[in-house]
């Protein structure tokens, strides 16, 4: 039997359980919480107020700050990008009938809400100019990416679950740093988002849990292809109105890291919590293929602990579009 179909076949084993996963990992929309449950009321006479104290409050946060909570926002706007890609997975159909697909769609009306409360949000700050927010969003979702899956279910768990887990971490160091700013309702509204990625990164990485059960050797290769290539941001595409694509993520890549939200060091550290989640040390019946691959595995966080803690970051103010001017 072809890869190809092995994965069809082990993907269509899981999807027997899919009812169990979305109970499990996913809330029902009448009981998760909503982006109007973080927001001034606009039916309310304090509204104005309301906005006045978001404004106000804002006023502490740094210009890096802002810059990388538009990319985390952008990076959630891009939600059709990453739908679409789920879709074309080996066993995942649109089909009505097929589990997977409910998982995909279930999961997306989740995640859209994170995109949705932080761009209203920055709207409401007054600190950033909006108009060229919406432009590089719509910029990301058409020029699309690629996160070097293909068409691989395995391949794709790998990366859902390391994404999940990088943007839990994004959000929680956001939440932070406004509450050490006395931006009390950002805080709470990043953590409760930072909950919901930490929620989605334990079902992907449960799934791969189960595919190790079933297919060890594959699963083990899967895993190495996929650090051993790194993981492809969802930003890395970002750009300003009129520029080329991918001109914009380095220099944002490094103020998140300059602010802490997101640096190198974070980077390693969830290759290393990966490891550890699906005890790949304890994994049997390797193929001698694969026992190589583990091995990789295993020494790699402390190969990379190495290079990234010899990485300088720069002290550079960068121009960016979506600051309004001081």
């Amino acid at each position: 039997m072809s890869v190809h179909n092995v994965r069809k076949e082990v993907m269509q084993t899981l999807e027997k359980n899919i009812d169990s996963f979305v109970e499990k990992f996913l809330i029902p929309p009448e009981k998760i919480w909503q982006p109007t449950d973080f927001l001034p009321n606009s039916q309310k006479d304090t509204f104005i107020d309301d906005v006045q104290e978001i404004r106000e409050l804002s006023k502490e946060l740094s210009d890096d700050f802002w810059v990388v909570l538009v990319g985390d926002t952008i990076t959630e706007e891009a939600l059709p990008t990453y739908e679409s890609w789920l879709m074309n997975l080996d066993g995942i159909s649109q089909h009505p009938d097929n589990g997977w697909a409910k998982w995909i769609r279930t999961w997306t009306a989740e995640e859209n809400r994170h995109g949705d409360v932080l761009n209203k949000y920055l709207y409401l700050s007054g600190r950033v100019n909006m108009r060229e927010v919406e432009i590089t969003t719509q910029h990301l979702i058409a020029d699309g990416f690629d996160i070097g899956t293909a068409t691989d279910p395995y391949k794709n768990f790998v990366y859902t679950s390391f994404q999940e887990l990088a943007t839990y971490i994004s959000h929680n160091n956001v939440a932070k740093i406004a509450r050490k700013k006395g931006h009390k309702t950002l805080a709470k509204m990043s953590k409760i988002i930072a909950g919901d990625e930490m929620r989605h990164h334990i079902a992907y990485a449960e799934f791969v849990k189960e595919i190790f059960k079933i297919d060890p050797s594959e699963m083990m290769l899967a895993f190495q292809y996929m650090m051993k290539h790194k993981i492809i941001m969802p930003a890395l595409n970002l750009r300003h109105s009129f520029e080329a694509k991918g001109t914009l993520f380095d220099k944002f890549s490094v103020v998140a890291q300059r602010v802490g939200v997101y640096t190198g060091l974070d980077y390693v550290d969830i290759l290393k919590r990966l490891n550890t989640i699906w005890e790949i040390d304890k994994i049997t019946k390797l193929t001698p293929e694969a026992e190589k691959a583990r091995d990789f595995l295993m020494k790699l966080p402390e190969r990379m602990y190495r290079i990234t803690e010899r990485i300088v970051i720069p002290n550079t103010k960068y121009q960016f579009k979506w600051m309004l001017p001081a």
